[in-house]
């Protein structure tokens, strides 16, 4: 049968128990159309004779498919399929930089959007390729889906391409894997440099702008320094970029632009005990709006893709069957911190 062979095929990937291996075997031959409704599953004795795995795993590999509602068994006859919604309690992984508060309102949306028959594992990759490869070398092959915020990195890109291009969706960061993989990503360059265009008039007020740039704990793409640098060089305005915000530096007449949050609220903190009115002592930008960036000193001026439209556009993808290519737009939200 077909699907003994798909089940044998599976037994070569290292990162599957005996147990997930014949689950996931069934599973996919559903996904298939090589099992239908109606259709009999081999017998014990014979998943025993051709796998050659224990009775008690075979056994209790079809219990767990007994309790995803995917099979039956009839008293003298063996198990058959009823099924074909093998998304129910679908294994899914999602992948992200950190738990900030961008990806974490990612997170509650998607998690929303999917429902509670997906099962969602998340792990975090802080921007280390050490730590991304270990990740992804422990989860291939274990999940029905992936939803990868990736590296910038071509060695990422190989990696990410031994997982089969209709389970995996990019989400944040663009990477080019080829015609058949989805992504939903943002485009950071134009729209940093052309934002900062349209701020030119409130960037003049200040005698400085600073950009604060760390790629490791900010995780954040060259682009955006290359179209800062960018705008100060073509605009001849007097700025610059640092790696990190010492605390109490914050001058009077400076513009910060920050872009991890951490520096962020750093810098608003000194403002306050050195008394420095937001958007007339000091000037603040940030990226990544947040209802907290919308409230406090009358709002930080931010720009922002809509983390939520991001999350939505990805469970819609997961829950078709259609390849997607989407950048997803980014805005200027003009606030009183500027």
């Amino acid at each position: 049968m077909l699907v003994i062979s798909k089940i044998l095929n599976l037994t070569h990937n290292n990162n599957l128990t005996k147990h997930e291996q014949l689950v996931q075997g069934v599973i996919e031959s559903i996904e298939d159309g090589q099992l239908t409704i109606g259709d009999q599953l081999p017998s014990i004795n014979t998943m025993v004779e051709e796998i050659g795995y224990a009775r008690k795993t075979i056994f209790k590999a079809y219990e767990e498919l007994k309790n995803r509602g995917l099979i039956e068994s009839r008293q003298l006859k063996g198990y058959f399929v009823i099924s074909q919604a093998t998304n129910i309690t679908k294994r899914m992984a999602l992948l992200l930089f950190a738990f900030q508060s961008y990806q974490e309102e990612f997170y509650k949306t998607f998690r929303k959007e999917m429902g509670r028959r997906f099962q969602i594992d998340v792990f975090f990759h802080h921007n280390n390729l050490t730590v991304f490869k270990t990740i992804i070398s422990n989860i291939n092959g274990k999940y029905g889906m992936y939803v990868i915020a990736p590296i910038q990195n071509e060695k990422v890109a190989t990696l990410l391409k031994n997982i089969e291009p209709k389970k995996l969706l990019l989400v944040d960061r663009y990477l080019n894997l080829g015609p058949g993989y989805s992504y939903i990503s943002q485009e950071f360059e134009e729209v940093i440099y052309t934002s900062l265009v349209r701020l030119l008039p409130e960037i003049k007020k200040y005698n400085k702008i600073i950009l604060y740039f760390n790629e490791e704990s900010d995780f954040s793409p060259i682009s955006i320094k290359n179209a800062f640098q960018k705008f100060i060089d073509e605009f001849e305005v007097n700025g610059c970029v640092k790696n990190n915000y010492t605390i109490g530096s914050a001058k009077k007449g400076n513009l910060y632009f920050a872009l991890g949050d951490t520096i962020l609220w750093q810098i608003l903190r000194d403002s306050v005990r050195n008394k420095y009115k937001i958007g007339e002592d000091i000037g603040i930008l940030s990226q990544n709006d947040n209802v907290s960036k919308e409230i406090v000193f009358g709002g930080i001026t931010t720009i922002s893709t809509d983390f939520n439209e991001m999350a939505k556009r990805a469970a819609l993808h997961l829950k078709g069957d259609t390849v997607t290519k989407l950048i997803m737009p980014s805005r200027l939200i003009k606030r009183s911190s500027l």
